[in-house]
This record gives C-alpha cells, structure tokens and sequence, in this order.
C-alpha cells in the first residue's frame, strides 16, 4: 500500500502523488491535529497554529508560501530535525510532495527569506514558551530574537478553524490579485 486515506477521504499516494490530491481540508485538520516537537511541548501546540504565526510575520505577498510552509506534514507528518538529517529518503518524499503543493497552490518551490526567518523567530518564541527550559544554545537560533507576544496554545478545534479560514482568505487574495 502506497497512500494513506485523508480526512477528507482521498486516497494521497506518497509514491505517485498529484498536485490534484492536494485538499485545503485536508492540511488544515493534519496540521492541526499535529503537535510541534514531536509532542514534548508543556501542553498541545499544532503545526497549524506555528503556520499562523509565520504567517502574521512575513510581508503580505509571502503569506500564503508562509501558511503553507509545513503542509508537507498533513501528508508525511512531521519527523524531528535530528532525525531528518539521517533520513534522505524521507527528504526525497518531503520535496516530492512539496512540489505538488506549490503546483496546486501555484508558489514558488524556494521559500521567500522572510519565511524562513519568520519561521526562526516563531522557533524562539516557541522554544521560551513551550518547551522545557534547556541552557543548550539552539545553534539554528543564534541571532534571532522572539516575538514580544507570548504564544497561547490553541486546541485543535480552534487551530483547524483558524488555519483553515486564513489560508482561504489567503488563496482569495492571491487568486484576485493573479486575476488583476
């Protein structure tokens, strides 16, 4: 068996997968169901909810690429950093499925900088409020400065919800100024 059954009932081959495959319902309920850091946060945090975030931190032509930055994870879930590193084909998948999401969502397959820093940021203000406390320097975090908010975790209703009405806005606004 090659595809796992989506919420929305799909049928997402990992091998052969389709741009058509691809389903706004599908990433916002994956991504809110999935908890950052392998779940060893002090209480649920969503992928989703860590996608808004980055979203509220990019300029506005780079929201949509930053909403949708992990929605790799709604088909693949999410593997822990350390682990990825010694894991290429995982990697192999990840770009593979990152692909038909940029086809579906017409994006660029490079990431905007400003995604990527957001994304740092979001790491920094998530590591002060969610984690455990750790004297270790986060090498990846050198340099970044978190958000002044502190983040209040959302339940997953909640993170489903909110992802999800977002990244439709989101798509409306990129579908009206691609019409203009």
């Amino acid at each position: 068996m090659n595809w796992i059954l989506t919420s929305t009932g799909k049928r997402c081959d990992l091998f052969e997968p389709d741009a058509d495959m691809i389903d706004p319902r599908d990433i916002s309920h994956a991504l809110a169901h999935l908890c950052r850091f392998n779940g060893h946060t002090r209480e649920f945090y969503s992928v989703a909810q860590h996608s808004c975030i980055v979203a509220e931190l990019v300029p506005e032509e780079h929201k949509l690429a930053a909403l949708l930055h992990d929605a790799t994870e709604a088909y693949l879930g999410d593997m822990t950093r350390p682990l990825k590193q010694w894991m290429p084909d995982y990697r192999g998948f990840e770009d593979v499925i990152w692909t038909r999401v940029c086809e579906r969502f017409d994006l660029a397959l490079d990431l905007p900088a400003s995604v990527h820093h957001a994304d740092l940021i979001a790491l920094a203000t998530e590591r002060r409020d969610l984690m455990p406390t750790d004297p270790a320097i986060w090498d990846c975090l050198v340099g970044i400065e978190p958000m002044v908010e502190t983040i209040r975790p959302w339940p997953a209703a909640e993170a489903r919800n909110t992802y999800h009405q977002r990244l439709m806005d989101q798509l409306a606004i990129e579908h009206r100024r691609k019409a203009a």
